[in-house]
C-alpha cells in the first residue's frame, strides 16, 4: 500500500518538472521569435525611412523634365537675342550719318550731326582725322581753328571765313557795320559787347574756357578764348 503511493508522486513530480521545462522553452522561443521581428521591423522602418529621405533630397533639388527644360531654353535664346538687340541699337547710334557734309576755307570739311531740336554737333575733319568738334545748343557756337572761324548756329548752319581777327581788349569794328567791345574777364573768359548805332547794345557773346560765336542778323561773329574776334558777312 505504501509502495504504491511513493511511486505515483514520483511520476507526478516527473511530469512537473517536464511540463515547467516546455513551458520554459516555449518562452525561449517565443522570445527569440519576438525578438527577430523586433529586427525584422527595425530594418523595414530604416529602409522605409531611407526611401523616403532619398525622395526628400530628389524634391529639395528636382530634376527638370523636358518641357521646363525647353522653358529654359527658350528663356536663354530670349536673353540672347535681347542683348544682341541692345548691342544693335548702341551700333547705330555710334554709326549715325551726318546730316550735311561742307567744305571749309582751309581745306578740311565740317561734318554736321542733328542732336535734338535746336541742339547740332560740327566735327572738323581732315584727311580722316578729326580736328575739333564744337556744339551748339538752343544757341549759336563759334571756332577760331588757326585763324579759320566757323560758326554754328543752332539750326545746323555752318558759315566759315579766314582772317580778318581783332586781339581784344578793345573796341573794333566788324563787318555790316557792327562794332565790337571786348572785355577781358579772367583766364580764356573775354566777353564782346555787339554795338549798333549811337552804341546800343544789340547782343552779348561770351567765352568761358572756349570759343563762343553768334549769328547777328546774317552777320556772323567769332570770338576765341584768346580774346580775338572775327566777323563776316
Amino acid at each position: 500500500m505504501s509502495s504504491s503511493v511513493t511511486v505515483r508522486t514520483t511520476r507526478r513530480r516527473t511530469l512537473r518538472v517536464a511540463a515547467a521545462a516546455l513551458v520554459a522553452a516555449a518562452g525561449l522561443t517565443l522570445t527569440a521569435c519576438s525578438g527577430s521581428d523586433a529586427a525584422g521591423g527595425t530594418k523595414a522602418a530604416a529602409q522605409t525611412d531611407t526611401r523616403v529621405a532619398s525622395a526628400g533630397e530628389q524634391g529639395a533639388e528636382p530634376q527638370a523634365g523636358p518641357a521646363a527644360k525647353a522653358d529654359a531654353k527658350a528663356d536663354a535664346k530670349v536673353g540672347a537675342a535681347g542683348k544682341q538687340s541692345g548691342g544693335s541699337h548702341a551700333g547705330t547710334a555710334k554709326g549715325a550719318s551726318p546730316v550735311r557734309t561742307q567744305p571749309l576755307p582751309d581745306g578740311s570739311k565740317a561734318e554736321v550731326y542733328k542732336l535734338g531740336d535746336l541742339h547740332y554737333r560740327a566735327k572738323i575733319v581732315n584727311k580722316g582725322s578729326v580736328l575739333a568738334t564744337f556744339e551748339a545748343n538752343q544757341r549759336d557756337a563759334g571756332l577760331d581753328a588757326n585763324d579759320m572761324f566757323v560758326v554754328l548756329t543752332m539750326g545746323g548752319e555752318v558759315h566759315s571765313w579766314m582772317g580778318g581777327g581783332h586781339q581784344g581788349p578793345g573796341t573794333f569794328k566788324l563787318a555790316g557795320g557792327w562794332t565790337a567791345k571786348v572785355t577781358k574777364l579772367g583766364e580764356l573768359r573775354y566777353r564782346a559787347q555787339i554795338l549798333g548805332r549811337e552804341g546800343a547794345v544789340y547782343g552779348t557773346v561770351e567765352t568761358n574756357g572756349h570759343d563762343a560765336g553768334l549769328d547777328a542778323n546774317g552777320v556772323y561773329i567769332v570770338l576765341s578764348s584768346g580774346g580775338v574776334i572775327s566777323a563776316h558777312q
